[in-house]
């Protein structure tokens, strides 16, 4: 069973940085895939980042070349360095893990919430304009 503790979200007026980090324990065959959804009230889950254990990172059209996802390894922690944040980043952030996709197709790591087995509680980021 993988465990998932997200830390690091606050409030942040726009222009600012947050880094959030999110701890797995358990397997690390159950986490090859680690990634950050975001949402806001009334509103779907969405990929913002995702990153696999042979270090090839995803992102989100509207946050690429502001948010950075990297992964220790060793720690099994991955981090999401958000940067020039902007009032639309605000939502929950949920740190989402699963292993090889075995299924039919192509696995796209940001598109599908449902395919992800684990979640963590999910963490704050509030940007004020």
């Amino acid at each position: 069973q993988v465990q998932l503790v997200e830390s690091g979200g606050g409030s942040v007026q726009a222009g600012g940085s947050l880094r959030l980090s999110c701890a797995a324990s358990g397997p690390t065959a159950s986490t090859y895939y680690m990634a950050w959804f975001q949402q806001a009230p009334g509103k779907k889950r969405e990929g913002v980042a995702a990153i696999n254990s042979g270090g090839s990172t995803f992102y989100a059209d509207s946050v690429k070349w502001r948010f950075s996802i990297s992964k220790d390894s060793a720690k099994n922690t991955v981090y999401l360095e958000m940067n020039s944040l902007k009032p639309e980043d605000t939502a929950t952030y949920y740190c989402a893990a699963r292993g090889l996709y075995y299924g039919l197709g192509t696995f796209e790591p940001l598109r599908t919430p449902a395919l992800y087995n684990y979640w963590g509680q999910g963490t704050q980021v509030t940007v004020s304009s």
